[in-house]
């Protein structure tokens, strides 16, 4: 009986090791760094924002659907059908970017690029 305790202890000892080991180096794995995005920097239509409609968006919203996001008509487009307003995260235009069909096509700094603009009264600048 006492071999059998040990055998059980062993076991034990074992699987325990085993799960913490598990454990320990798969959080390691998905471990997040959070975009560095500066929420108090001034971002620029022209400079910060524009680029990332250009790049992500443009090739569906280029001048063929309603929302035309091309370099010199993406703020009129915007703001003409109230795509812009405050609260930033209830805009049109950030809820669409972070809704489901349209949220892999931006990376999260650009998202939030994006909110920080609309937050600073999203400027034609």
């Amino acid at each position: 009986m006492n071999q059998e305790v040990k055998k059980i202890r062993h076991l034990a000892i074992g699987i325990l090791l085993l799960s913490a080991i598990t454990g320990f180096s798969s959080c390691e794995k998905y471990s997040y760094t959070p975009p560095a995005v500066d929420p108090d920097a001034t971002w620029s239509l022209s400079n910060d924002i524009q680029p990332i409609f250009s790049s992500n968006c443009i090739t569906c919203h280029n001048g063929s659907l309603p929302l035309d996001l091309r370099e010199g008509k993406s703020f009129q487009s915007l703001t003409s059908r109230g795509d812009i307003t405050l609260p930033a995260e209830s805009s049109t235009l950030y809820t669409t970017m972070t809704g489901s069909e349209h949220a892999p096509r931006s990376s999260d700094a650009d998202k939030l690029k994006v909110l920080y603009w609309i937050q600073q009264g999203a400027l034609n600048n």
